[in-house]
């Protein structure tokens, strides 16, 4: 076992972090969706539901990469309301599913980041990550090359997990396709 920590440098990030002053601009992009249910499909929401939202990272760490989100802009879980905390969970469960079922992963990272000093890119609402994941999926693209292989678009999967996601008896999206 080596006797230092090893950087990963994920330059990418850079991207990401450019946007936030665009949505500091414009609000909250998670409560931008929570209050525009009728632009889910634009979106990129999956599914919504009483107290969450499901909907895709605009910048994934890999294929699938999800949010969950409370409908409410919490920055804590002693913020949440005990119904809002467990059905969070309850989306976590169902998002695992709705993965599995469309894309197959070997495993999963799901996390919770309280604060920028914690790595919250968004520290006024709180969110779930959940990241698919599979047996060497970091490679040397991500490495040695500066990029992530994504293996498929973000809206043809948000297609087939909005069928999956109806099959599986999760709240359908409203807007347009």
């Amino acid at each position: 076992m080596a006797e230092t920590n090893q950087n990963l440098w994920a330059p990418w990030r850079m991207e990401y972090i450019h946007s936030l002053n665009v949505d500091r601009e414009g609000g909250c992009f998670l409560c931008r969706y929570a209050a525009n249910p009728d632009q889910d499909h634009a979106n990129r929401v999956i599914w919504r539901t009483a107290h969450t939202l499901t909907v895709f990272n605009a910048f994934p760490y890999n294929n699938g990469h999800l949010l969950i989100a409370p409908l409410g802009h919490h920055a804590d879980l002693e913020e949440l309301d005990d119904e809002t905390l467990t059905e969070l969970m309850r989306q976590t469960r169902d998002a695992q599913r709705l993965l599995r079922k469309t894309i197959s992963p070997q495993g999963f990272n799901v996390g919770l980041n309280f604060g920028r000093c914690a790595g919250a890119g968004l520290p006024g609402h709180l969110h779930l990550h959940i990241v698919p994941r599979w047996e060497g999926d970091t490679n040397f693209m991500a490495v040695m090359g500066n990029a992530r292989v994504i293996s498929q678009s973000i809206e043809a999967l948000c297609e087939q997990m909005r069928t999956a996601a109806a099959e599986l008896g999760l709240a359908p999206v409203r807007g347009s396709a």
